[in-house]
C-alpha cells in the first residue's frame, strides 16, 4: 500500500501542476475548526487559496489536529488539498457558496471529503478516512465518519482590523 509521504508528493505535484497553467492569485489564511474522527478534535492551521477567476477556487494547507485520544492528549499533522467550485455566472457580489471537493491526510489516515462553504471562509465538509496501515492514536483506530467545520480567515482581513 501506498505510504503517507507518497500519496501526499502525489497529490501535491497534481494540485501544483494545474496551477502552473496560468497566473493564480495567492492569498494566506489562518484556519480554526473542529474535526471529528472517531475522536473530537480542534484545529488550528494555514491554507493557500489560489484562485484566477473566481469560478474554481483551489485550497492547499497544513494544520494541527488537537484531542485526547483514550485518556491521553495528542497532536496529529494534516495536510489538505480542496477544490472549490461555482460556475454560476454573472453574479453581482461574489460567490456566496461553492460547493467543495477533497482530501486530507495524517500521519494516521487518508480522508476524501465533500461539502459546501461560504464564501470559501466557512466550511462545512463530511468524508470517510481509510487508516494508514495499522496505525492506531493511543491505540484508538483512526477510520470511518469524518466531519469537519473550520473558519477560514483571510490574513489581509485580520491586517485590515488591526490597522
Amino acid at each position: 500500500m501506498m505510504n503517507f509521504r507518497t500519496a501526499v508528493t502525489i497529490l501535491s505535484l497534481f494540485f501544483l501542476s494545474t496551477l502552473a497553467q496560468a497566473q493564480y492569485t495567492m492569498h494566506k489564511m489562518i484556519s480554526v475548526g473542529y474535526t471529528y474522527q472517531n475522536q473530537s478534535f480542534g484545529e488550528v492551521g494555514g491554507k493557500l487559496l489560489f484562485l484566477k477567476n473566481d469560478d474554481v477556487i483551489y485550497r492547499l494547507g497544513g494544520s494541527a489536529l488537537m484531542g485526547v485520544a483514550d485518556s491521553k492528549f495528542a497532536i496529529m499533522p494534516k495536510l489538505q488539498a480542496d477544490v472549490l467550485l461555482n460556475f454560476e455566472k454573472n453574479v453581482d457580489f461574489y460567490h456566496s457558496y461553492y460547493f467543495l471537493v477533497g482530501a486530507e491526510g495524517t500521519n494516521k489516515y487518508i480522508a476524501p471529503k465533500i461539502g459546501v462553504t461560504l464564501f470559501g471562509m466557512l466550511d462545512l465538509t463530511g468524508g470517510y478516512a481509510f487508516p494508514i496501515g495499522d496505525t492506531r492514536l493511543n491505540g484508538k483506530e483512526m477510520k470511518g465518519l469524518n466531519i469537519n467545520f473550520t473558519l477560514n480567515i483571510p490574513t489581509v482581513f485580520i491586517h485590515d482590523m488591526f490597522k
